[in-house]
């Protein structure tokens, strides 16, 4: 006898505000190397809604150095396209710059010494610290930027198509909580209802 194996209701996830996300920008602002690569992530993370271990699995040979289309090795074998718009490309060419290698098999995201990858505990911990830093109440999670980069999406082309592709899900139903955040009518209905009654 199969037993009820109905799933709990998902939670909303939290995502950014555009105001927080210019609050975490404003914490790596700055020339040096340290600031320069905090930068890229946070902008990569919140521009292209890559997950940490797609952010660490990026090698420089999957970048289309002169249009800024990139190849990511997704979860389950599953890759994919996605772009760079203008200025990230331009922030990823200086974080690189001092070592002038815009090819071959090396991760963009490494140590700040270069010697090694991005260790994945430590891109999350620097993710939690920079939300303290930025004086964020609820928890920053790198998680949260590819929820705010799904939301911020949805807003923008109103597909639900595109954000699943750009996300890489392979069933749209997991893609169709976002639309629960973004669906503005419930709250314009209830702020109608009544007002100036």
């Amino acid at each position: 006898m199969r037993k009820n194996s109905k799933r709990a209701p998902r939670r909303l996830p939290e995502v950014l505000s555009p105001e927080e996300q210019t609050r975490l920008l404003a914490e790596v602002e700055g020339n040096d190397l340290a600031s320069t690569r905090g930068r890229a992530i946070v902008r990569v993370l919140l521009n292209t809604g890559l997950r940490a271990s797609e952010l660490i699995g990026l090698q420089v040979r999957d970048i289309n150095w002169t249009n800024g289309d990139f190849l990511v090795h997704g979860k389950g074998g599953k890759d994919r396209v996605l772009a760079l718009n203008d200025d990230d490309l331009a922030l990823l060419k200086s974080y690189l710059g001092p070592s002038g290698i815009l090819s071959g098999n090396r991760p963009v995201f490494t140590s700040l010494d270069g010697q090694r990858p991005l260790n994945g505990r430590v891109l999350r911990r620097w993710i939690k610290r920079l939300g303290e830093k930025a004086g964020i109440t609820h928890r920053v999670y790198c998680h949260g930027f590819r929820h705010t980069l799904a939301v911020d999406l949805l807003r923008a082309t109103n597909s639900l198509k595109t954000v699943q592709d750009c996300l890489g899900h392979e069933n749209i139903s997991t893609t169709t909580i976002y639309a629960r955040l973004v669906n503005g009518e419930v709250k314009t209905a209830l702020k109608n209802l009544r007002n100036g009654v």
